[in-house]
């Protein structure tokens, strides 16, 4: 690790220049002790389709934003805790290689890198960063986490009826609890689900019936259930898509991943 970077003027730099990318719309980064340990592109798998993603690794922090100008202008800034990280390698298939999974109690998604080495830099990165944080806040690993969002285009159909095919006329909806692709019918319930909103989110039928079953084991008594608090991702994703013409922040001139180019640097 590189604690001995804490308090120096090229971190300094390195965290100034990543809050001006952001502008006024993303959050302050600079805090005392805090180190920028690395920054790349990773490919995100969102609701619609994967896209590409600004990724910083910070000591206590991952953030990541949607690249409007490379090295200049990004926007949509998340910032998520390294405590609350647990990291799933996932096997390679032909069409998907060099994936992970970052899961959270609120969120979790896909990521892959553009090769194996980038992807086994970013995942012993993140891991020894979250080992450490979890050392200095006393805090247990954490075990509930969100499931992710299945894409729209895994399925034509509802995942729990499987009779309700999807066009352009018959939206698709997602399970906040689940993570699956849904029809309108069968996903008229509202939960609330307190680790995503304070408001009743947007569940299926069957997880409906399972999350009203358990508050109804819960008000009858102790250790009758477990807190119904986890869920599936569900803004981040639908925030994403919403940027819409956004969209067009990666020029389609240019080739993403180009061969021989490395799009992750880690400092030291």
């Amino acid at each position: 690790m590189v604690d001995y970077l804490a308090n120096t003027e090229i971190n300094s730099q390195r965290i100034a220049e990543v809050e001006s990318c952001f502008g006024a719309s993303g959050q302050p980064l600079a805090l005392p002790g805090r180190v920028l340990l690395g920054e790349g592109v990773l490919t995100k798998e969102c609701r619609k389709k994967a896209k590409p993603r600004v990724f910083f690794l910070f000591s206590d922090i991952l953030v990541y934003g949607s690249i409007v100008l490379a090295r200049r202008k990004y926007r949509g800034q998340h910032i998520i805790p390294l405590e609350e990280v647990t990291l799933e390698p996932l096997p390679e298939t032909l069409q998907a290689k060099n994936r992970w999974m970052i899961r959270t109690a609120k969120k979790s998604f896909v990521v892959s890198a553009a090769s194996a080495t980038e992807r086994q830099e970013w995942i012993s990165h993140i891991e020894e960063c979250v080992r450490r944080q979890l050392l200095a806040t006393g805090r247990p690993p954490s075990t509930e986490h969100a499931a992710p969002w299945i894409p729209d285009k895994a399925t034509d159909i509802c995942m729990r009826c499987t009779q309700t095919r999807f066009s352009a006329l018959t939206r698709r909806h997602h399970c906040r609890k689940c993570g699956f692709v849904v029809c309108a019918e069968c996903s008229r319930g509202r939960f609330l689900l307190p680790r995503l909103s304070p408001k009743p989110l947007r569940v299926c039928s069957l997880c409906y019936r399972e999350l009203a079953a358990q508050k109804r084991r819960e008000e009858e008594g102790p250790g009758a259930g477990s807190p119904a608090g986890g869920g599936a991702s569900s803004g981040d994703d639908s925030d994403e898509d919403r940027e819409g013409g956004g969209d067009g922040d990666w020029p389609s001139r240019v080739k993403f991943y180009d061969s021989g180019v490395s799009w992750s640097s880690f400092h030291s």
